[in-house]
C-alpha cells in the first residue's frame, strides 16, 4: 500500500520551487536585456526609420527630404506607417528571442508536465 510518505519520494517541492525562481529571474533579466536594445524599422528603401526600444518605446522617426512629396502626402504617410510597423516587429522579436533562451527542461516536468500550456504541445481534450 502507498501512503503519503511513499507518494513523495523522488519529489523534491523545494528543489523544483528553486529552479522556478532561478528561471523566473532569468526571464526577467532576459527581458530587461531586451527592453534596453534599439531596433530600426524601414521602409521606402530606408527613406522612412523608425527607432523604438524593445519595451516599445519609439525614440526617433527620421525621413529623408527626398520622401516629402507636398502632392503626395499619403504616400509618406504610408511610408513612416510600414516603418512602424517593420519596428515593432523587430522589438516584438526581441522579446521572442529572450523567451527562447529558457530552460523548462531543468524543472523534470517534460512536455506532459505543462499540461498542455506549451505552445506547440495540444493541450488535453484536443485533437
Amino acid at each position: 500500500m502507498t501512503g503519503p510518505s511513499s507518494m513523495n519520494e523522488g519529489f523534491d517541492l523545494e528543489a523544483l520551487l528553486q529552479q522556478a525562481q532561478a528561471m523566473q529571474n532569468q526571464l526577467a533579466e532576459a527581458q530587461a536585456a531586451a527592453a534596453q536594445q534599439v531596433v530600426e524599422g524601414q521602409a521606402g528603401g530606408g527613406v522612412v526609420k523608425v527607432r523604438v526600444t524593445g519595451d516599445m518605446d519609439f525614440q526617433s522617426v527620421s525621413i529623408d527630404p527626398e520622401a516629402v512629396d507636398r502632392e503626395d502626402a499619403s504616400m509618406l504617410e504610408d511610408l513612416v506607417l510600414a516603418a512602424c510597423n517593420d519596428a515593432v516587429a523587430q522589438a516584438r522579436s526581441l522579446g521572442q528571442q529572450a523567451l527562447g533562451g529558457l530552460d523548462l527542461s531543468s524543472l523534470g516536468l517534460g512536455g506532459a508536465g505543462l499540461g498542455g500550456l506549451d505552445p506547440g504541445t495540444p493541450g488535453p481534450g484536443s485533437h
